[in-house]
């Protein structure tokens, strides 16, 4: 065994040894408890950060320990391909992006293996592949069949710069969320999947999740967003007969309504801009502005007359139209019944324009509130609304929902918040929509027998319209269902729903006869899924919901949840620097780059000034990631992966830092000369010689024995079986990492203290190296493979068993003390369990640092706490 520690070398011969033998690839066993871990897979967009390094080591870790468990685990990789990144990276390199995004997975694959992850590679596949695609494209088509799939025109988040349609979650700040453009308000056909189809199951499967975070469970319940109202008709004043129905929570505050909003897109809004100049540039107007909810809430509310009313079901009282910017044609109705003093919504835009406020809810105390500054949103006594005053909420919702039911005006009714998910972009780069239009037939899904509907994979976009609209060879078409010439969609599915399902596959990858094969029923679900807690709706709402739809479809999945536990792990942070450039933008500058002495930070290119920022999220925007190659090559693999474990517990965020991955070298070269050092004692005694097949026992090794040990000895094993125990503890249940490394440092400095070479000694020094190895094989599993072997053990360490801790060794025949002088410490002794007070004070006056504060004093009382203290007061 080399004295000196060399991660490259090490690592290297872990990496072929399990490339070799094929360590990782996992074969269904009948009888054999399974475990299925997974890491949120990644989109290949050329190479890793720190950030995918910590997520995938925090779920590598948890894989290994749960092999050495006993368990069949299963822990597999793949590629989410589809999407924008590579088509704008297509644009700017002038390539297609196919080209692109296969090179990528290449280099990341090999990212992958010098991190020594526990992938089964024979399961990994890429998401732009047919062999992939072709079963969701099957999917959409059996949704369609049974009613699940429509298509409608839909005001959307359109992008100008990226040319396609956003979901409301990748709006932010009312801009896109990769090209930073203004979003607009456009109507345009878009394919929709009915997921309020399934609302109320996935609200209650919430409760039946006890592995998943609180805060993510209470995110997909608000969005869900189950909530009880009325639907309320307001017929429109003109004599047409026509309604204008509005959904309402608070049907207690009907008396207050001074006026009704409606969308800009509103049929109504629409009809009054043909003869109304004002109203038609407020339409134009807000097309301009985004379609999430998060933009409406804190834009400017504007909005203008229609010059239509409306007649107040209650009152009779004629109600003015008018049309506003914070109202969506998407959402429920698209009017609402505007209650200026109890909506603050309201309140702003009332205010804004002029209009009344009436109060119909008292305060707390029966007095009308005051609203001068704020809406009041509270539930309360009715005021003004006629004989319905005085009563509280509950009471008030029934009798009001009577009174509007026998007049045919109003219904209870169960409203989402949840929004049909709609799958239509308009890139190039994504899974075509297998459906074709016929001028005779109306939409016509592609058959079975003709799928997939291949993506051309050598197209080069040029940043306008998908360049799908622009090739006839893939457009062009005949229809199944006539035979008369055709045009198939071209419009592409919303990549998350690539990502909604690869889960499932991985089970059966190679299955070509099925989208699921038996083997799915064997692994699914997902024991533990580990990913960012960004995709607590956009990507784990879905996938709970194609799960449904895969069961329904009479596919084998297992149960009625994708995934048992959820672990959402922090970001890693790093500090910014940055300086200010001419066109008055910042000009951020990698950390590699920049020299910091307290705090003053120079460029080390030029020797000039830098500001120093924030420590935020590495980034591209920020430019202060750090390139996990960079760090391989000069501290190793293992060093990365330790750092990551102990830095931090798992679901918190992580501060980059040198001296911490230097810190984490530093400790795996003291294990490594650990290890060296007792493997040449014994080699030096004879208890060892190096044979072909590694080093091997030549004697038998003295054999320890617990009842021959002495003090120093009895301390030492347990030590070592109180780590196997924490480690065991923090791994299997609490998933915190960081405490279960911290318990192996302190191990390492208790073997730094033991001087022992007596054979029970060096007995009880391997048991301890040898548990130390066995607990850090999943973090950090190089060092620990060749560890492994040198202290004379057969097999890879990745097949051993993890270590139990003996409940004897535990026991302690002896107890720690403390001693104080006046009550303060001034020292620690270890006396025999049952020792009398004699005993005890003799040894706390014996304690060299207890005598040198009891020297020159009488001593006026001794006192003896049993099993806690010793206190002198002189």
């Amino acid at each position: 065994m080399f004295a000196q520690y060399n991660p490259a070398e090490v690592e290297s011969s872990a990496q072929a040894f399990w490339a070799k033998t094929e360590a990782y690839k996992a074969i269904e066993k009948p009888g054999v408890e399974k475990y299925y871990c997974l890491s949120m897979f990644p989109y290949p967009s050329g190479r890793l950060h720190m950030g995918h390094v910590r997520n995938y080591t925090i779920s590598d870790v948890i894989a290994r320990y749960q092999r050495m468990c006993g368990k069949n685990v299963l822990q597999p990789i793949g590629f989410d391909a589809f999407g924008l990144p590579a088509e704008n990276a297509a644009i700017k390199g002038g390539v297609a992006p196919a080209a692109w995004t296969y090179a990528n997975m290449e280099y990341m694959k090999q990212q992958f293996t010098e991190l020594g992850f526990a992938y089964d590679w024979s399961r990994s596949f890429a998401t732009c592949t047919p062999e992939y695609y072709r079963w969701e494209q099957w999917l959409f088509t059996q949704l369609y069949k049974k009613g699940l799939v429509y298509r409608k025109n839909s005001v959307v988040n359109w992008d100008p710069v990226d040319n396609t349609v956003l979901a409301n979650e990748q709006v932010i700040d009312g801009r896109g969320w990769r090209s930073g453009a203004i979003v607009e308000q456009r109507q345009i056909p878009q394919w929709f999947l009915k997921i309020t189809a399934y609302a109320d199951e996935l609200l209650a499967g919430l409760t039946t999740l006890p592995g998943w975070p609180d805060a993510v469970k209470t995110m997909q319940e608000n969005w869900i967003g189950k909530s009880q109202g009325l639907e309320i008709d307001f017929a429109l004043c003109n004599g047409s007969g026509e309604n204008i129905t509005v959904y309402t929570t608070r049907p207690d505050t009907l008396y207050g309504v001074s006026f009704l909003s409606v969308a800009a897109q509103h049929p109504l809004a629409l009809k009054a801009a043909e003869s109304n100049a004002a109203v038609a540039a407020f339409i134009a107007e807000a097309g301009k502005s985004g379609v999430a909810e998060a933009t409406l809430a804190t834009t400017e509310k504007k909005g203008v007359p229609l010059g239509v009313e409306v007649i107040h079901p209650l009152t009779g009282e004629r109600v003015p139209v008018w049309a506003a910017n914070f109202v969506l044609m998407g959402y429920g109705t698209g009017a609402v019944m505007a209650v200026p003093a109890h909506d603050q919504r309201d309140w702003e835009f009332a205010g804004a324009y002029g209009l009344p406020r009436p109060v119909v809810i008292a305060a707390a105390d029966g007095s009308a509130p005051d609203i001068s500054t704020l809406a009041y949103t509270d539930h309360g006594a009715l005021l003004n609304s006629g004989s319905f005053s005085g009563l509280p909420f509950e009471q008030a919702f029934d009798a009001i929902a009577q009174a509007l039911s026998a007049k045919q005006q109003g219904r209870i009714r169960t409203n989402y918040r949840l929004r049909d998910w709609g799958v239509s972009r308009q890139r190039y780069w994504g899974c075509p929509i297998p459906i074709i239009y016929c001028k005779d037939c109306g939409d016509v899904a592609v058959p079975e027998k003709d799928l997939p509907v291949v993506l051309p994979e050598d197209l080069k976009p040029d940043g306008a319209a998908s360049v799908l609209t622009k090739t006839p060879s893939f457009y062009e078409c005949v229809c199944p269902s006539c035979g008369r010439p055709a045009r198939r969609e071209t419009d592409t599915f919303d990549t998350f729903f690539e990502s909604s399902w690869y889960f499932a596959r991985f089970a059966c990858p190679d299955s070509d006869g099925a989208m699921l094969d038996a083997r799915a029923k064997y692994w699914l679900p997902v024991d533990q899924y580990v990913g960012g807690i960004e995709h607590a709706v956009l990507h784990l709402l879905y996938a709970r919901f194609f799960y449904k739809l895969m069961r329904d479809a009479g596919l084998p999945v297992g149960g009625d949840e994708p995934f048992k536990n959820l672990l959402c792990q922090g970001m890693v942070v790093s500090g910014t620097y940055y300086r200010d450039h001419h066109s008055g933008k910042k000009e951020w500058l990698n950390p590699a780059d920049v020299d910091v002495v307290g705090t003053t930070a120079t460029l080390r290119s030029d020797g000039g000034a830098v500001q120093i920022g924030g420590r935020e999220k590495m980034s591209k925007s920020k430019n202060n990631g750090v390139d996990p190659a960079t760090i391989i090559a000069s501290h190793g693999a293992d060093a990365v992966r330790l750092f990551m474990m102990f830095t931090a517990p798992p679901e918190q965020s992580l501060e980059w830092s040198e001296a911490g991955i230097d810190g984490a070298a530093r400790f795996l070269k003291r294990l490594w000369r650990m290890v060296a050092d007792a493997c040449a004692f014994e080699s030096a005694s004879g208890a060892f010689e190096r044979i072909e097949d590694g080093r091997q026992p030549r004697r038998e090794r003295e054999t320890l024995n617990p009842a021959s040990l002495n003090p120093a000895q009895k301390v030492l094993r347990r030590k070592t079986h109180q780590t196997i125990a924490k480690f065991g503890d923090d791994m299997g249940r609490r998933l915190q990492f960081n405490t279960a490394v911290a318990s192996a440092m302190e191990l390492v400095n208790a073997l730094q203290k033991f001087d022992d070479a007596s054979p029970q000694g060096r007995a009880v020094r391997h048991e301890a190296l040898s548990a130390l190895v066995l607990c850090l094989a999943p973090i950090t599993p190089h060092i620990c493979h060749t560890l492994w072997q040198e202290l004379g053990n057969s097999g890879p360490v990745i097949d051993a068993v993890w270590p139990r801790a003996d409940a004897s060794a535990l026991t302690s025949d002896a107890i720690k003390l403390v001693v104080q002088v006046n009550g303060k410490l001034r020292g620690h002794i270890e006396v025999a369990v049952g020792s009398d007070n004699a005993s005890v004070l003799a040894a706390a006056k014996a304690d060299a640092n207890v005598a040198k504060f009891l020297a020159g004093t009488v001593i006026k009382k001794e006192i003896v706490v049993p099993g806690k203290l010793v206190n002198f007061v002189v």
